[in-house]
């Protein structure tokens, strides 16, 4: 085995009120995929954090070719070779993809001024070198995901980065993108480049890692080769137990009519929509990017407005022209891109929760304190949230606890109808299967479920039916009975069954 290229050990870190990393040990090789694994809220953020010198560690060590370092800035992460590529590009849309790329540490000319050919030539070399056909001084803005994912490698690149940590970042690639990028952290292995792969996504990890090494609360669990451990062992060194069912079996029997939508249609997003929604019914929407199904919730939940249409709820026409308009009929929202739509950041959970619900937690005009915490305690006891106490800020939980305080939020207005799109979108198995039970939980109860979902084993898994949208419409409705991928994919691609099949 040859010497790792970074190493951990006996790392910690602290922050008020929660011990995010206890002792934690961590091995990079030269030439080598490392997968960390681990539920949301297990660490792994805080180390790539402390990686990358954004965080110093309360006590223990980083080695790089077994020599002691330390992080303070971002800039001695840098220096000594340690480079990350985000889920979402930590890069600059204003500045050119040259610039991106060599942004502080750009070549100079003989009187200190940067070499503007230099660098321009430089990129396109580095850009060459990794297959990417970009243009040195195309703007960043107008490139899109997987086009930035390139210039953040060209950049580690440029640095001769020893380590390149890459943290989800297939997130919102295309399945074309997904493999391109495969074949770069291949040419980043042959150089003896050292990566750290950060996924939820098991077929990824298995077709990626050469090692593993898993976190469980903030604690090194298990580490050792991608080969020599089955998906099933990695879930229970994950969570700490088998979960053998990711989709709850559950008694389907569906209601009346809560809601019906007919010819429901946008000026450009989507057109001529009818379905409807029973109680206790879980209505799944599938289809590919650009298909539509986003758009249409965001419709049913005021954020936009439709030209022509009808929605009825429970038997009487609902006019949705607002969010609040939604909520006071019973209709409620739980975003795809939960940073930015579905929480605060930078306010504390229990107001997260109680936001919605100021009528019920406010006397007079004034809001009581001990009602909002006791609507907060109520709703995120029943989703197992993980927290340190209620008013600790929403931003510093993982995705998966600020995914439940989303819910929380919305499920304590007492809805009719639970829009969710993506609900499992970037949370780790564990809390996949959690979502999974409540929203089943949900339906025994009585509520009606909107769920979009782009991942065909929780549409199968979890809708009681389905509606395939192609191009802003409906293009066939199935009931959950013998449903395939083959035939999800075929209609949202518009092609034939067999077809599909082969």
């Amino acid at each position: 085995m040859s010497q790792p290229v970074l190493s951990l050990s006996g790392v910690s870190k602290a922050f008020p009120g929660v011990r995010a990393l206890s002792k934690v040990s961590l091995d990079l090789f030269p030439g080598e995929v490392t997968a960390l694994i681990g539920e949301n809220g297990a660490g792994k953020s805080t180390v790539v954090k402390i990686l990358t010198g954004i965080h110093m560690p309360d006590e223990g060590e980083i080695r790089i070719n077994g020599k002691p370092v330390l992080f303070a800035t971002p800039h001695d992460a840098a220096n000594a070779g340690v480079t990350a590529i985000h889920q979402e590009t930590v890069l600059f849309d204003e500045l050119s993809v040259a610039e991106n790329i060599y942004l502080g540490h750009a070549p100079r000319t003989r009187f200190g001024l940067v070499d503007w050919t230099a660098m321009n030539r430089d990129a396109a070399a580095l850009l060459l070198s990794i297959g990417a056909s970009l243009d040195p001084q195309a703007r960043l803005r107008d490139l899109g995901i997987a086009s930035k994912h390139l210039v953040a490698i060209a950049r580690a690149m440029s640095i001769d980065a020893r380590v390149v940590i890459m943290d989800e970042p297939t997130a919102a690639l295309s399945a074309k993108e997904i493999g391109e990028l495969y074949a770069l952290i291949e040419t980043l292995k042959a150089r003896g480049k050292a990566i750290l792969f950060i996924s939820h996504k098991f077929d990824e990890i298995f077709r990626i890692a050469d090692r593993y090494t898993v976190f469980r609360d903030g604690e090194h669990v298990a580490s050792g080769l991608i080969d020599e451990v089955t998906p099933g062992r990695l879930v229970q060194l994950m969570v700490g137990r088998s979960v053998d069912q990711l989709f709850p079996k559950r008694v389907r029997n569906p209601g009346d009519a809560v809601l019906t939508v007919a010819g429901y249609s946008h000026p450009t997003e989507f057109e001529d929509i009818n379905f409807s929604l029973r109680r206790g019914e879980i209505l799944g929407f599938y289809g590919l990017v650009g298909a539509g199904r986003s758009e249409v919730m965001q419709a049913l939940f005021g954020l936009t407005q439709p030209s022509r249409g009808a929605v009825n709820l429970a038997g009487r026409v609902a006019a949705i022209r607002s969010p609040a308009d939604a909520i006071d009929l019973g209709i409620v929202y739980v975003p795809e891109d939960r940073g930015k739509q579905g929480v605060i950041l930078g306010l504390p959970i229990v107001h997260n929760v109680s936001l919605p619900s100021l009528n019920v937690t406010s006397r007079a005009g004034f809001l009581r304190m001990a009602e909002e915490f006791k609507l907060a305690r109520a709703y995120t006891a029943r989703l197992d949230l993980r927290a340190a106490a209620l008013d600790q800020d929403v931003g510093t939980l993982s995705g998966g606890n600020q995914q439940k305080v989303v819910i929380a939020k919305w499920l304590a207005t007492k809805p009719k109808v639970i829009i969710l799109d993506e609900p499992t979108k970037g949370i780790d198995i564990g809390s996949k299967a959690a979502v999974h039970e409540f929203m089943a939980e949900l339906a025994s109860e009585g509520l009606a479920v909107l769920m979009v979902s782009s991942e065909i084993p929780e549409i199968i898994g979890m809708s009681d039916r389905v509606i395939v949208m192609r191009d802003g419409r409906i293009a066939t409705e199935f009931a959950n009975d013998g449903l395939t991928p083959e035939m999800l994919v075929s209609a949202a691609a518009g092609i034939g069954v067999d077809k599909a099949a082969a």
